[in-house]
């Protein structure tokens, strides 16, 4: 049901890529409530996934781009200006890659370079971003933009790897972007910092059904959907959050807030085995 929530504000998303996509769930509640938006992900991304069809659903032109490439951010805020007719209301950042977890590289040993990768994908894109739609003056006055991260920016969490290191880069810089564009624009910039969501991405880290399980039984209002996460999305967005910036906002069913649930104990109490590999060596992780 729609309460127009976002009529006549215009917006661009960023990352979408299938139905798993929180973005894809942004995107489809944007234009349920008023919104008019553009998509934009990899020009890879455009072919492989299924992006076309949600633009075709939603009436949205697709602008392939590179978020890491200043040039090619040039161009998404300047074609989504003159698509839209104005100035850009909202931005949600939902752009996330580690190279190291996709090769299985283990934290204590990374590939560095490979480590540059997933910063620059995962975390520096968003400060680009910024940048790229300060300098043109391509965001209205009092506009809003949210970067998706996950609790393990300040908590160790077994498999997402340097990930971690990328969302606490991502959270600092709303922070640090924050003041800035606040200050000189009335811009509010935020991380939602969501549930375990089986994403495209988030399948790929190692024991990600166990991680989604644990989070659903430690959460007292279990883990939030993608869907939800849209509908917060869209209350960042709109007007009613207009003093909510450099925020990092947890968005887990009160997983952050948790020590230990019942349920919880209850699992963990059923093994108390340790865990080791076929040469009897104990796994950290």
């Amino acid at each position: 049901m729609s309460n127009n929530l976002l009529k006549g504000k215009r917006g661009i998303v960023f990352g979408a890529l299938n139905e798993m996509s929180i973005a894809w769930k942004v995107a489809e509640r944007a234009v349920e409530e008023g919104a008019t938006i553009t998509l934009t992900n990899t020009p890879v991304a455009c072919r492989m996934g299924s992006v076309v069809a949600l633009g075709e659903k939603l009436n949205a032109e697709i602008i392939p781009a590179d978020a890491t490439s200043i040039e090619d951010l040039e161009t998404v805020f300047t074609r989504s200006q003159e698509i839209l007719g104005g100035k850009i209301d909202f931005v949600l950042h939902s752009i996330g890659m580690s190279p190291n977890v996709r090769k299985k590289r283990t934290y204590d040993d990374l590939d560095y370079n490979l480590l540059s990768s997933t910063l620059d994908i995962s975390a520096i894109s968003f400060h680009k971003m910024i940048q790229v739609a300060k300098k043109m003056d391509a965001i209205t006055e009092g506009g809003s933009i949210i970067a998706l991260t996950y609790v393990a920016s300040e908590r160790t969490f077994y498999g997402y790897n340097d990930m971690a290191d990328a969302k606490s880069l991502l959270e600092s810089i709303a922070r640090s972007f924050g003041y800035i564009y606040g200050r000189e624009k009335g811009v509010r910039i935020n991380t939602i910092s969501q549930s375990p969501t089986m994403t495209t991405a988030g399948s790929g880290i190692k024991g990600f059904d166990g991680l989604m399980d644990f989070s659903d039984k430690m959460s007292p209002l279990g883990n939030a959907s993608a869907e939800e996460c849209a509908d917060y999305c869209l209350v960042m967005f709109s007007d009613f959050t207009r003093k909510v910036t450099m925020q990092n906002l947890f968005h887990d069913g009160g997983f952050s807030s948790m020590g230990m649930s019942l349920r919880a104990m209850n699992q963990y109490n059923k093994s108390f085995d340790e865990f080791r590999d076929e040469n009897g060596k104990l796994i950290y992780g």
